[in-house]
């Protein structure tokens, strides 16, 4: 069986009909079921639909993506996946990339694009750290984002306080508040 999966970093306008254009060539392809979530791909932690793709696959199965920098963001990360699949019977194809793990050389371009794709994040982060210098530099940084006391949520909830309210007085965005008063229930 042919299994997909597609990725983009977030949902706004662009990355949406990226998802749409992945999942749309993944079906011209003959992708029988099709994984796709919102995510950034830096870390595999966060990424549910890939996790449940993994575990969904079996032996003879192909694995399609669109490109390697849909599913690994960095070399080890590949070389992980890759090993893990092939060692259950599952082949790797990418639809928009001369790879897959059907062969030597494509296995070895597999291997490269992983490189490049590690090499264009640890870029990304480079220049954004240089950005934050910059901003530091010319008094206009403000600091990552805020930290918010749950403590003193659940205190002023406790005092009866509604999530308006409370997300006036700690700074922060009501929504924030529904959320980590549903984490803490």
């Amino acid at each position: 069986m042919k299994v997909g999966y597609a990725r983009v970093s977030s949902i706004d306008g662009s990355q949406e009909t990226g998802l749409d254009t992945q999942v749309e060539i993944l079906k011209r392809h003959g992708v029988e079921r099709i994984f796709s979530e919102s995510q950034s791909g830096t870390s595999r932690d966060k990424r549910l639909q890939l996790k449940e793709c993994l575990e969904f696959m079996r032996e003879g199965d192909e694995f399609t993506f669109t490109r390697v920098d849909r599913v690994c963001r960095n070399s080890l990360d590949l070389q992980l996946l890759v090993k893990d699949l092939c060692d259950r019977g599952i082949t790797l194809t990418a639809t928009e990339q001369p790879i897959s793990t059907k062969d030597a050389t494509s296995k070895c371009f597999l291997d490269m694009l992983g490189v490049f794709a590690e090499l264009e994040t640890n870029l990304r982060r480079e220049r954004q750290l240089e950005g934050i210098q910059r901003a530091k530099e010319k008094g206009v940084y403000k600091g990552g984002k805020k930290k918010i006391n749950v403590e003193q949520i659940k205190l002023l909830k406790s005092e009866g306080q509604g999530a308006t309210a409370i997300a006036r007085q700690v700074g922060c965005h009501r929504d924030s508040v529904y959320r980590l008063l549903k984490q803490e229930a």
